[in-house]
């Protein structure tokens, strides 16, 4: 498919189409910074916001998304389940509160935000059941438009699909040429659901290799932006964050150019570079 603009959609499974670059919000502190960076992401003409229940931002998320006038049909808001929420009942009142700290009647993607947090590692896969099955009746009465899973390796997802009813539609992961997670990602290709790619920048510490700054020096563009187009090509879905009005423009500049097959490949190289992703079972939260 061409990608011509931030507006241009990726079709999910179940049709909803999403905006190919979403606004991340992780690490950015609520308040002002969260407000303002999220208002700032609106202007330049993002679409797509990305939070979490634990980034405990998104009353100032959902304040910036208010205050831009901007009509909620033309947005797509994701947040996520927080472990301390795997079960049926849980789930839904921390869908409920999510819904009330951003000002929402739905959200438009919520994703299950870690697969075996240290609360219920000895019995994660009922954990994520229970979760799941919420989400699925969530989304049947329409408080949800799609449905996910974020951090998920193969065996996790594996355990997921013998007790869903509505597959996942969304795997959100770790995903920069640091780290290319290319088992999960071959995975996820195979049923039908979309990666996204958080910390695209590898949390920025991309943006001082030197094979990235010699590409964007050819194009006349920066590191994050070649980093964020990089994704685009590979068919991830990138979620770049920043809390400065002048990056968060720049990052959404990325259409007017496009890398060569072997510049992504040598992208490809740099596996490890700056770090790989957590291993789900020895994350200590």
């Amino acid at each position: 498919m061409t990608i011509s603009s931030l507006t241009d959609t990726f079709t999910l499974a179940n049709g909803v189409e999403i905006p190919v670059v979403g606004f991340g919000t992780w690490q950015t502190p609520d308040g002002d910074v969260a407000y303002q960076s999220v208002l700032d992401a609106l202007k330049a003409g993002y679409r797509h916001i990305d939070t979490a229940a634990a980034y405990g931002n998104e009353a100032s998320v959902g304040r910036a998304i208010k205050d831009s006038g901007i009509p909620r049909e033309e947005l797509f808001i994701t947040s996520k389940l927080w472990n301390d929420s795997h079960s049926y009942e849980a789930a839904k009142i921390a869908l409920d509160k999510s819904l009330k700290l951003l000002g929402l009647d739905y959200l438009d993607l919520y994703l299950i935000h870690w697969p075996n947090p240290l609360i219920n590692r000895r019995n994660w896969d009922k954990a994520n059941a229970e979760a799941w099955r919420y989400m699925e009746d969530a989304y049947t009465e329409g408080k949800i438009r799609a449905i996910g899973i974020s951090n998920f390796q193969i065996e996790h997802v594996e355990a997921l699909l013998k007790t869903a009813t509505i597959r996942p539609m969304v795997n959100q992961l770790f995903i920069n040429p640091s780290d290319l997670e290319q088992d999960i990602v071959a995975f996820n290709e195979a049923h039908d659901i979309l990666t996204e790619a958080y910390s695209p920048l590898g949390t920025g510490s991309l943006l001082a290799v030197p094979e990235i700054n010699d590409i964007a020096e050819k194009y006349g563009k920066s590191a994050a932006q070649v980093l964020i187009r990089w994704s685009l090509q590979h068919g991830f879905l990138p979620l770049p964050k920043s809390t400065h009005a002048e990056r968060i423009s720049q990052n959404a500049d990325v259409f007017d150019f496009e890398l060569t097959d072997a510049e992504i490949v040598a992208l490809d190289q740099l596996e490890g570079v700056a770090g790989t992703h957590q291993d789900a079972s020895q994350a200590g939260f």
